[in-house]
């Protein structure tokens, strides 16, 4: 294994949430008065912290009507009929390869509430794969790199033994702030050009292919 510490991303890194998140956001601007939110603005702000998506996505809203999307956007995630988030292809038989390995430990960053990531964890089953987590209500969004900080703190990893996976510029220059090797995906939200400004080590088309790169 390359690194002592695999930090992944979840939506759009691990989750195929994408859909969910864009229909979610839409639904909210609806109910709270502000038309249907253009799909590209919204799959803009995925992977921050919800406030800070909030406020990226509508920065002309009072603090109002911020907290109502934000009400209305939990509410669809958590209870609406939107469509399903299902793990990528590959996470599901390969991430236990990844667990078994003794030679790193796993653990998630994301810009998800812990109350929106308990309930994948809960859903699916993958908490025993992590051995922490950090979510964007529990430290700064992203792309602060508290979060990282914190994770390699409680870890007890050097940050030169660790790396950060995901598929957002967020991900990537969270990392890029510690000076943490970065890994992309291109499956996710942001583009290639994008992801490759924050000069990742390796860009996985895929699961397997990122696997197989974690394994060397």
């Amino acid at each position: 294994m390359r690194y002592r510490l695999l930090i992944f991303d979840w939506d759009g890194t691990l989750m195929d949430s994408l859909g969910r998140i864009v229909s979610c956001m839409q639904q909210a601007g609806r109910d709270v008065g502000l038309g249907t939110l253009a799909e590209d603005s919204v799959r803009d702000i995925i992977g921050l912290g919800l406030p800070e998506a909030i406020a990226k996505l509508c920065p002309e809203i009072d603090a109002s009507q911020a907290e109502a999307l934000r009400q209305r956007y939990a509410y669809h995630f958590m209870h609406g009929d939107m469509p399903p988030a299902l793990f990528y292809p590959g996470v599901e038989s390969l991430m236990p390869e990844l667990v078994s390995s003794a030679q790193a430990k796993l653990a998630v960053a994301t810009g998800k509430s812990r109350r929106g990531l308990d309930i994948m964890f809960d859903q699916t089953g993958s908490r025993g794969w992590f051995r922490a987590s950090r979510t964007a209500d529990e430290t700064r969004s992203k792309p602060h790199p508290q979060m990282l900080e914190e994770l390699l703190a409680e870890l007890v990893v050097p940050v030169s033994d660790a790396v950060m996976i995901g598929d957002t510029e967020y991900d990537l220059e969270m990392a890029r702030a510690l000076g943490m090797d970065r890994v992309a995906v291109s499956y996710g939200v942001h583009d290639i050009p994008r992801l490759s400004a924050s000069e990742p080590r390796f860009i996985a088309d895929d699961f397997h292919e990122l696997v197989g790169w974690l394994k060397g």
